[in-house]
Formats: structure tokens, C-alpha cells, sequence
């Protein structure tokens, strides 16, 4: 039992080491950071981070990626919700082709809907604004969410849905008074797994950007200058891209763990 403690520990560190590097070189200088590895930083400094946060082509950046990472998991559970009870509950001429095509889309590479999208999007005014990147992002976690969620809803027995009926429950009342509080593990799984996809994606939303939506990734793509790399500002930006899924698997733990339990994932 002591080993097996020692062994977890080991890994533990093992883990967190890659994330303290990063900590670490966000609080030093890129001469410092070339000057060698050190374990502490002799000279600690917070202007990295005083930039990202006072640049405004940093700080715009999370904004951008917060504003479409939030609109693409609004949309993605309210048009996921309905499709996967109606997997869950009713049967129909090609349900299961139906259901499989759906989950394909999941499959195929962002790059075969980049142009597709670009041309679409530059058409109808939506390049270069969160919406397009949200709405990009659809084509791949509605499918997720429908998988994952249609998951839990068959798990719950029919006569419920029966016994609201028989009480004149309305099916939208039914649904979000009673339904949906009995999947709130799938769905916050859901909700996690879209807003991570969406997050951390790169290609989509860097094509379908430019300038006023431009969201961090892109932005940390780009921080080379004539004095190369400024590895200092990029670790800070990659310590603050850390924090926002941080926060959300910290307020869903609990959903996550049900919902690896319980649900289809």
C-alpha cells in the first residue's frame, strides 16, 4: 500500500511537472528562460502577465474566445437536448442510420470544412465574429452532445414521462421541471466536453478570424517578432488559457464523475 502510494505520488508530479515549467517561465524574462533552467526563479516578475492584461491584443483575445466558447455550448446543449430525446424515446424509419451519420461528422478533420465555411461565412457578413466560430463549432460537438446525452436519457425509465403526462404536465414544462434536472450529470458533462473542444481549437478558428474576433490561440501563434520569441509573454498566455477550463472542470466535477459512471462516455 506504501509503494502504491509512493507510485501515485511520483505520477502525480510527474504530471503537474510540464504545468510548473510553464508557471515557472511565465514569471521570468526570455533571458532568464534562455539563461538555463532553474527550479525557482532568481528574479520573479509579473510583467508578462501585467501585458497580456493591459495589452489589448491580448486581453481581447480571451474575451473573444470566452464570448464564442459560451455561445457554441448555449447552442450546441439547446439543439442537443430535443434531438437526443428523440433518439431516446422514439423510433422511426432510420433511426439508427440516422443517428450513426450524425456521430460521423464528429469524425471527419475540421481542415475538409474550412473552405466550405470560409466561403459561406464571407457571404452572409459572419467572418471575423464569434458567432461563426460558434456556429463552426456546432458541426462537431452537437453530435458529442447527442451521443453523450441521448446516453442518460435512455437510462431514465418512460413511465416518468408517462406519469407527467397523465399529471397534464406540458411537454416543455415536463421537460425542464422534471426531465432535465434527472440527466443534470450528462449534461454537465456535455457542457464540458463542448466547452473544451471549443477552447482549445485551432484551425477553425483561426481561419474564420482576423482581426476583431481574433481569439488567444491565434493570438499566441504570433508572438514571434524581429527579436524572436518571446517565450516569457507566451508562457504567461499559456498559464491564463489554463484557468478557464480550470474553473469549469473544477465547478463540474461532480457531473464528470457521475457522468463517466453512469452515461455514454
Amino acid at each position: 500500500m506504501r509503494l502504491r502510494s509512493l507510485a501515485l505520488i511520483f505520477y502525480f508530479i510527474l504530471l503537474m511537472l510540464p504545468i510548473y515549467w510553464l508557471l515557472l517561465m511565465s514569471l521570468q524574462t526570455t533571458d532568464q528562460i534562455l539563461g538555463g533552467f532553474k527550479f525557482f526563479p532568481e528574479q520573479p516578475t509579473l510583467a508578462n502577465f501585467a501585458r497580456i492584461l493591459t495589452d489589448y491584443s491580448w486581453y481581447s483575445g480571451y474575451l473573444n474566445s470566452l464570448s464564442y466558447v459560451a455561445l457554441n455550448t448555449i447552442i450546441s446543449l439547446s439543439v442537443a437536448l430535443p434531438a437526443a430525446y428523440a433518439f431516446s424515446r422514439y423510433r422511426f424509419i432510420g433511426d439508427k442510420h440516422m443517428f450513426f451519420w450524425l456521430l460521423s461528422n464528429r469524425m471527419a478533420p475540421p481542415a475538409v470544412f474550412l473552405l466550405p465555411f470560409f466561403n459561406l461565412y464571407s457571404t452572409i457578413g459572419l467572418f471575423d465574429t464569434p458567432i461563426a466560430v460558434a456556429l463552426a463549432h456546432c458541426l462537431f460537438n452537437v453530435p458529442l452532445a447527442v451521443w453523450i446525452l441521448e446516453g442518460f436519457m435512455s437510462s431514465v425509465p418512460r413511465e416518468i414521462d408517462e406519469m407527467a403526462y397523465i399529471d397534464g404536465y406540458s411537454f416543455p414544462h415536463f421537460f425542464v421541471r422534471i426531465f432535465m434536472p434527472l440527466i443534470r450529470s450528462g449534461i454537465g458533462v456535455t457542457a464540458f466536453f463542448c466547452f473544451m473542444f471549443s477552447w482549445v481549437e485551432l484551425l477553425l478558428a483561426r481561419t474564420l478570424t482576423s482581426v476583431n474576433a481574433k481569439p488567444i490561440v491565434v493570438t499566441m501563434t504570433r508572438t514571434v517578432s524581429a527579436a524572436g520569441m518571446d517565450w516569457g509573454l507566451l508562457a504567461a498566455a499559456g498559464v491564463l488559457t489554463i484557468v478557464p477550463g480550470a474553473i469549469v472542470i473544477w465547478f463540474v466535477r461532480n457531473y464528470i464523475a457521475k457522468g463517466f459512471a453512469l452515461g455514454r462516455v
